[in-house]
């Protein structure tokens, strides 16, 4: 339903209110929808499936489904749809023909079925637009008359941080201690990502944090290859005071800086015996606030991370001589 410049609900194209509605952040929108709007000054609001404004709010607004269309908002649509600016749908993938889904899992088809393809006739009714990523189902659904859109590049992420916690399940006092450290960290500097050890429960945990990569716990072979990998900076050891930690080592010192990191660490436990305080890494007394504070300062201090990690690969060198003397002495 297109309104014309005489009806007073009508606004210019280049201002008003988009309401996004898609299931989570993700490509379909960062890729194609946010950038078709970018040339305009419309105020977009992302929402969820029960993120619903009123009836009033939707008054001239645009409404713009990405690849679903949630039960909640197909009754707020039909109780607004008059006063609506514009509606839309857009698909990357064929989510309207259930037919073209043959072969997916089950769940994901069913998925599909629920939330796209059996609204197809309600859009239809409802007059929306049809939004399509490629030429091929700009060919499919040619009867609906829909509208190309290309994918445009995001721009460069800056220099981006990231912050990991590889603690075994031995740990899961510690992982649920970072919990609330990194979600203040995060939520204060986009340059940053983390990334934690841990199986589904793990998951489950930090699922609603952005930014955030659960990996998969791994043999000791296969860890050794992955810590390998580059692209860490700031390692994180907290050791709370717990009786199991008590003989813990002071290894998770060498793996922070053998993957070129910087570590923060417990006061108390066997890495504060190797590793001083603002020369080969931060020692931080376990309060949550206090070791966000330290995750944003060397985030936001190249130099220092550089001084930090320099300082403590000289100290391991210097570890690892000692202890090669030592045992040469006993020999």
């Amino acid at each position: 339903m297109e309104l014309m410049e005489s009806d007073p609900r009508y606004r210019s194209a280049d201002t008003g209110v988009v309401y996004l509605v898609e299931e989570q952040a993700n490509p379909s929108t960062d890729f194609f929808v946010l950038p078709a709007f970018s040339s305009m000054a419309y105020r977009v609001v992302r929402c969820g499936a029960s993120d619903l404004p009123s009836v009033a709010d939707l008054a001239g607004a645009v409404v713009v489904f990405v690849r679903y269309v949630p039960a909640a908002w197909v009754k707020r649509v039909d109780a607004s749809r008059a006063q609506l600016r514009r509606l839309v749908f857009f698909m990357d993938d064929d989510v309207l023909d259930v037919r073209a889904s043959v072969g997916m899992p089950w769940r994901y088809r069913f998925k599909l079925a629920r939330l796209a393809a059996r609204h197809s006739a309600w859009l239809r009714r409802q007059r929306a637009e049809l939004w399509v990523s490629t030429p091929w189902l700009q060919q499919k659904y040619a009867a609906w008359q829909p509208r190309l859109v290309r994918p445009i590049p995001l721009p460069p992420v800056g220099e981006a941080c990231r912050v990991f916690y590889h603690g075994s399940a031995s740990h899961d006092a510690e992982i649920r201690w970072l919990k609330p450290v990194m979600t203040a960290a995060l939520q204060r500097d986009a340059r940053l990502s983390f990334e934690i050890v841990g199986s589904a429960d793990v998951y489950r945990l930090y699922r609603d944090l952005p930014r955030v990569s659960v990996i998969h716990p791994m043999k000791w072979p296969a860890y050794q290859a992955f810590l390998a990998m580059p692209g860490r900076d700031i390692g994180l050891a907290p050791l709370l005071d717990l009786p199991f930690n008590r003989a813990r080592a002071c290894t998770k010192f060498f793996d922070i800086t053998r993957c070129g990191a910087v570590g923060i660490y417990s006061p108390g436990g066997a890495c504060d015996e190797v590793v001083r305080h603002e020369s080969e890494g931060l020692v931080v007394p376990l309060e949550q606030t206090a070791w966000t504070e330290a995750i944003l300062r060397l985030a936001g201090d190249s130099g220092l991370r550089q001084k930090l990690l320099l300082n403590a690969q000289s100290r391991q060198r210097e570890w690892a001589r000692c202890e090669c003397e030592d045992e040469t002495g006993r020999l």
